[in-house]
C-alpha cells in the first residue's frame, strides 16, 4: 500500500507542473474528505467512483506528454509516488521513450538499467525501441544480455529481431535466429513464420522463403503479402504475379500492401495489360481504394508508357499527398514532357497543397535534364537548398552534374562535384566523363577518369569512354594505350542485354 500526505502529494504534482494537463479531469486528485483523515491511500479512492487499478491513472499523463521535459517531470512524479519499480508503469514509461515520437531511446536505457527485475515485456520493448530508432546492433546486444539474465525470448522478441536482421542484410545472423526459433518450438507461431518469410525475402533467399510459405498449414493475408513481396524484392516479378492470382483463387482478398507490391511488379515488367487487370480489381474492391494504391497505379501507368492514363488517374484522385504529386511529376519528366512536369510543379507551389521534399526536386531536376533546361536547373537547385532548406543527396548532385555536363558546362559540373559535402561516387564521375567525351574536353576528361578508376578499376565503360574521347580528338596513340590497358587488366565489355515493354497488348 502506498501512503501519501498533502505535502508529498503537492510535491509530486509540482514535479509535473510542466506537463500540459487539465488536472480538474485527472482522477489522481484526492477527494476533500481524505485530507481530514491525515494519511490515506491517495490512489485507492477517486471522486464519484470506486476502486480501479492505480497504474491506470498514469496512462492519462503519458498521453499528455509532448516533450522530453514533460517526460522528465512525469518520471519524477512516478519516483516520488513509489512506482519506480512497478513494472506496469515503468513499462509504459519505457514504451513511451522507445516508441513515441516525443521519446528518447537514451533515456529509456537509463530508466531500464535502474529496474531490478525486468521481465520479458520490458526487454522486448527495449529491443523494439532500438529497432525503431535504427540502433540495430544495440538491439542484438540487449538480446544477448536478455539471454544472459535467463529471460527466455518469445515470439515478439524474434519478430522484432527478424525484421532488423533483414535490414542489416545478414543471412548468417538470420539463419542463427531461425535455428533458435526451431529449438524453442516457435516456428509454428503464425506471426513468427510470416516474419521469417519476410526476412528471407529481404535477404534475397527466395527458396527458403518459398519453402516456409509452402509448409504453412493455412495461409493468411500476411503470409501471402510476405511471399509476394519476397519475390518482387528478388526481381521475380512473373512469379509474384502468379502468386497474386493463386491468392485470389484461394479466396483471400488483397489489402493495400498486396496491391501496392503487385502493381510494382507490373511496373517493373512494363506489363500494361496486367496492370490494367489489377486496376480493375481495385475498382471492384473498396478495400484497395487508398491513396497508396492510387499512387502505385499512377507510377505503373507512367512506367509502362501510358502517360495519359497516369494523367487521368492523377486528376481523378482526391486527397492527393506529396507522393501523388512526386509520382506524376517524375512520370512526366521521364517521358520527356519537361514543360508539363515543371508546370505541374509550379501548380503545386502556387496552390500550396503540399510542401516539396527531396524527391520532388529530384523529379524537377530530372525534367530540367530531359528538357535541356540548364538555367531552370540552377534555379531549382538553389530553391531547394536556400528556400526549402533541403540538403542535396548524391542523386540531386548527380542530376545537376548531368544537366550541366550535357549542356557543355563541364568545368562548372566539375567544381560542383568538388564542392559536395560527401564523397562522390563512380556513377557521377562517369556521368561527367561522358560529358567530357561528348564535348571534347580531353584535359578535364583525363582528370575525371583518374577519379573514376580510383573508385572502380574494372568497369569496362570507363575505359571505353576514355578511349572514345581520345579517338574523337584524334589522339590515336592514347586511345590504343587505353585499349591495351583495358585488355591487360582483364576488363571485358559485357554482353548486350535486352529489355521488354508491352505495346498494345491483346
Amino acid at each position: 500500500m502506498i501512503l501519501i500526505n498533502r505535502r508529498k502529494l503537492n510535491l509530486a504534482l509540482s514535479l509535473c507542473s510542466h506537463v500540459k494537463i487539465n488536472f480538474s479531469n485527472f482522477q489522481l486528485l484526492v477527494p476533500r474528505f481524505i485530507w481530514s483523515s491525515g494519511l490515506k491511500t491517495a490512489t485507492d479512492t477517486i471522486p464519484n467512483g470506486g476502486y480501479f487499478a492505480k497504474e491506470q491513472k498514469f496512462m492519462f499523463l503519458f498521453k499528455q506528454c509532448s516533450t522530453l521535459k514533460d517526460l522528465n517531470q512525469l518520471h519524477a512524479s512516478i519516483i516520488r509516488l513509489g512506482f519506480d519499480q512497478n513494472l506496469f508503469v515503468i513499462g509504459k514509461l519505457i514504451d513511451f521513450c522507445a516508441v513515441s515520437d516525443h521519446g528518447d531511446m537514451n533515456y529509456a536505457v537509463v530508466v531500464f538499467d535502474r529496474i531490478e527485475n525486468a521481465d520479458g515485456f520490458l526487454w522486448n520493448t527495449m529491443i523494439r525501441g532500438f529497432g525503431r530508432n535504427r540502433k540495430l546492433l544495440m538491439a542484438f546486444e540487449f538480446y544477448k544480455r536478455m539471454l544472459e539474465k535467463g529471460i527466455a525470448a518469445d515470439n515478439f522478441t524474434f519478430s522484432f529481431l527478424l525484421k532488423m536482421t533483414g535490414q542489416l542484410g545478414s543471412i548468417m545472423l538470420g539463419k542463427q535466429l531461425h535455428v533458435n526459433i526451431l529449438k524453442l518450438g516457435l516456428d509454428s507461431h503464425v506471426y513468427v513464420r510470416n516474419t521469417l518469410i519476410h526476412m528471407y525475402g529481404r535477404l534475397k533467399d527466395v527458396n527458403i522463403a518459398r519453402n516456409l510459405f509452402d509448409e504453412l498449414p493455412k495461409t493468411d493475408l500476411v503470409a501471402w503479402n510476405a511471399v509476394i513481396d519476397c519475390h518482387v524484392s528478388c526481381g521475380m516479378y512473373n512469379e509474384a504475379l502468379d502468386l497474386f492470382v493463386q491468392m485470389l483463387q484461394s479466396g483471400v482478398e488483397p489489402d493495400e500492401a498486396t496491391l501496392v507490391v503487385t502493381i510494382s511488379a507490373c511496373s517493373a515488367l512494363g506489363a500494361l495489360d496486367c496492370g490494367r487487370w489489377v486496376h480493375s480489381h481495385v475498382n471492384s474492391n473498396d478495400r484497395g481504394k487508398t491513396i497508396a494504391v492510387f499512387n502505385s497505379l499512377i507510377d505503373m501507368y507512367a512506367k509502362c508508357g501510358a502517360v495519359e492514363y497516369a494523367r487521368e488517374m492523377f486528376n481523378a484522385v482526391s486527397g492527393k499527398n506529396i507522393v501523388t504529386w512526386n509520382t506524376m511529376i517524375m512520370g512526366l519528366a521521364t517521358h520527356g514532357d519537361a514543360e508539363d512536369a515543371l508546370t505541374l510543379f509550379s501548380n503545386m507551389l502556387a496552390e500550396r497543397v503540399e510542401t516539396p521534399d527531396g524527391v520532388t526536386f529530384l523529379a524537377v531536376l530530372c525534367a530540367c535534364n530531359y528538357g535541356g533546361k540548364v538555367e531552370e536547373g540552377r534555379r531549382y537547385f538553389d530553391l531547394m537548398t536556400k528556400h526549402f532548406n533541403i540538403q542535396p543527396t548524391l542523386k540531386h548532385y548527380g542530376s545537376m552534374v548531368d544537366i550541366l555536363g550535357r549542356a557543355g558546362f563541364v568545368e562548372e559540373a566539375y567544381q560542383l562535384i568538388k564542392s559536395m559535402p560527401m564523397e562522390c561516387n563512380a556513377v557521377i564521375w562517369r556521368t561527367l566523363l561522358a560529358a567530357c567525351q561528348m564535348h571534347g574536353n580531353v584535359e578535364l576528361g583525363e582528370r575525371v577518369s583518374s577519379h573514376v578508376l580510383e573508385i572502380v578499376a574494372d568497369h569496362s565503360s570507363d575505359y571505353v569512354l576514355l578511349a572514345n574521347m581520345y579517338a574523337s580528338s584524334g589522339q590515336w596513340n592514347e586511345m590504343i594505350k587505353t585499349r591495351k590497358s583495358m585488355h591487360r587488366k582483364g576488363v571485358e565489355k559485357p554482353e548486350p542485354g535486352n529489355s521488354y515493354l508491352e505495346i498494345n497488348p491483346l
